[in-house]
């Protein structure tokens, strides 16, 4: 079979749940099962799910503040240093042209500003907006105000059965596949 039928050969799948300790045990059943592959979807932040889906690793944001961190260190070092090469005015007494301490300061405000402007970036990539190529299944309105979700938007179709069966038996009130997991919203 080639890659491109293979590719195809996916099937999306999608739980809804009513409550909090029921997605947690889907999540905890599908991690005991070894099956990966799924998006947790919440209509709030809530540090139980971060625990069981990142199983207490760091955010990767950090190294994203770490960068512009050492970026805004060396650019407020260099601005000042460069800006004093270049043009070394007078030069009374024989100071040095380039001189640490005066750059001090400029130096910690350019590491605190692109530090803090790095983490908003690394925020923004990592929660993956915009959202625009976000697949239509995890879009579900529902989402948003009182309902908890796992979607699998590439599932393998051998392992269809036992995905189901485990997010059913952990109190998913609605389980659909395919082409159902796109939720319209009703005209009323």
């Amino acid at each position: 079979m080639s890659t491109a039928t293979a590719a195809t050969d996916r099937v999306r799948i999608k739980a809804t749940y009513a409550h909090l300790d029921t997605l947690l045990t889907g999540i905890d059943r599908l991690k005991r099962a070894d099956i990966g592959g799924y998006t947790v979807v919440a209509p709030l932040a809530r540090h139980e799910i971060e625990e069981m889906v990142y199983e207490g690793r760091p955010s990767p944001v950090r190294w994203w503040t770490l960068f512009g961190a050492i970026s805004g260190l060396t650019f407020g070092f260099l601005l000042p240093a460069l800006t004093a090469a270049q043009w070394p005015m007078i030069n009374p007494g024989g100071k040095p042209v380039v001189s640490l301490p005066p750059y001090i300061i400029i130096m910690f405000e350019c590491t605190i500003l692109f530090g803090g402007l790095f983490t908003l970036l690394g925020l923004i990539v990592h929660a993956g907006l915009p959202a625009m190529f976000l697949d239509r299944s995890v879009q579900d309105p529902r989402y948003g105000d009182d309902k908890f979700g796992i979607v699998f938007t590439d599932a393998d179709p051998e392992l269809l059965d036992e995905i189901d069966g485990i997010l059913r038996k952990t109190g998913a009130v609605e389980v659909t596949t395919g082409d159902d997991t796109v939720y319209e919203v009703p005209n009323v």
